[in-house]
C-alpha cells in the first residue's frame, strides 16, 4: 500500500510540473506574440517603404524601357544587368565610391576626435564653440557644395585662391585639376562634426576616476589616451564609422555641382543619376540601382568588418 501511494504522488507531482511547464511556456509564448503585435506596424510601414519599391526596381531592371522611345517597351531578362556589368563604367565608378567614401570617413573621424578632445576640456567658451562645431551637419549637402563651390574653390571670387594671390602663389582650378581632393575636402567638412559629437558623448560617459589612477600611476597624457581612453571609444568609434559610412555611400549633390563627376568621382549614386535622368533609360537604371545596392552592402560589410577588428584588438589590450 505505501509503495502504490507513493507512485501514485509522485505521478500527481509529475502532472502539476507538465501541466505547469505547459503553462509557463503558454505564458512566454503569448508575451512574444504581444511583443511582436507592438512591433508589427514598425515593421509593415518598413516593409511598404523600402522592400516594395526594391521589388519594383527588380521588376523595371528586366525590362527594355527607354523612355525616348516610348513604344519601343517590353521585357528583356537579363540584359539590362548583363549591360551593366560589362559596360566599362561599373567598376571605375564602385572604386571611386569606395576611395570617396574611405578618405571622407577617415578624415572626418580623425578631426573629429581631435576636436572632441579639445572641447572635452573645461575652456572658456567651450559651450558657443560646440554650438559653432555643429553648424557645418546641419546645412544641407547641396548648400554645403555650393558654398564651397564659389566661396572657396572659385579661382577669381575663392577665399582659398585670394590667400594663394595674397601669397604671391598661382591659383588653383580645384574642380578640374583636383576633383577627388575637392569633394573629400567638402564631405570631411561636412561630416566632422557628426564624428565629433558621437565621440564627445563616449569622452564624457569615461570615468574620471580611472583617469585620475592612470596619472597617480604615473602614466603621461599620450599613454593614457593610447591605452585608456581610445579603447573606451572602440564602440563609439564603430558607430561614428558605420553610420558615416552609410550615409556617405549616398552621396550625390557634392559631386553633382562640383565636379559633374569627373576626374574620377563619378560613384555609384552619380552613374545612376546619368542612366536614369540623362540617359532616360528606366530599364538601365533600374539594373544599376538593384547592382548598386548589393555592391554597396558587400563592400560596407568587408570594410567595416576590417575596421571593427583593428578596434577590437586595442580594446582588448
Amino acid at each position: 500500500m505505501t509503495t502504490t501511494s507513493t507512485k501514485s504522488s509522485h505521478t500527481n507531482l509529475d502532472e502539476v510540473a507538465a501541466r505547469t511547464a505547459t503553462d509557463v511556456r503558454r505564458v512566454q509564448r503569448k508575451q512574444v506574440w504581444t511583443n511582436r503585435g507592438l512591433l508589427l506596424p514598425a515593421v509593415i510601414f518598413l516593409v511598404l517603404l523600402t522592400q516594395i519599391p526594391f521589388i519594383v526596381t527588380i521588376g523595371y531592371s528586366t525590362m527594355k524601357w527607354n523612355l525616348l522611345y516610348p513604344n519601343d517597351r517590353g521585357f528583356s531578362g537579363l540584359d539590362n544587368y548583363r549591360s551593366a556589368l560589362t559596360s566599362g563604367e561599373l567598376w571605375p565608378s564602385v572604386v571611386a565610391t569606395v576611395l570617396i567614401t574611405a578618405l571622407a570617413v577617415v578624415l572626418s573621424l580623425l578631426f573629429g576626435l581631435l576636436f572632441a578632445v579639445l572641447l572635452d576640456r573645461k575652456l572658456p567658451g567651450r559651450a558657443i564653440a560646440r554650438t559653432l562645431m555643429i553648424t557645418p551637419f546641419l546645412v544641407m549637402p547641396a548648400a554645403a557644395a555650393l558654398i564651397w563651390k564659389f566661396s572657396m574653390f572659385d579661382t577669381n571670387i575663392g577665399m582659398i585662391n585670394w590667400l594663394l594671390r595674397t601669397l604671391g602663389l598661382d591659383t588653383v582650378s580645384w574642380s578640374t585639376n583636383y576633383p577627388l581632393a575637392t569633394v573629400v575636402i567638402v564631405l570631411t567638412w561636412q561630416f566632422t562634426p557628426f564624428m565629433m559629437l558621437i565621440l564627445l558623448a563616449g569622452l564624457q560617459g569615461q570615468s574620471k576616476e580611472i583617469l585620475e589612477a592612470a596619472s597617480v600611476d604615473g602614466a603621461g597624457p599620450w599613454r593614457t589616451f593610447t591605452w585608456i581612453t581610445l579603447p573606451h571609444l572602440r564602440m563609439y568609434i564603430e558607430i561614428g564609422v558605420l553610420l558615416g559610412t552609410v550615409i556617405i555611400l549616398q552621396v550625390f549633390d557634392p559631386i553633382a555641382i562640383l565636379t559633374k563627376g569627373t576626374g574620377g568621382t563619378k560613384t555609384l549614386a552619380y552613374l545612376l543619376y546619368e542612366r536614369a535622368f540623362i540617359g532616360l533609360d528606366v530599364g538601365q537604371a533600374a539594373a544599376y540601382g538593384v547592382v548598386t545596392v548589393i555592391l554597396t552592402i558587400i563592400v560596407a560589410t568587408i570594410a567595416l568588418k576590417t575596421l571593427f577588428k583593428v578596434f577590437m584588438a586595442g580594446g582588448s589590450r
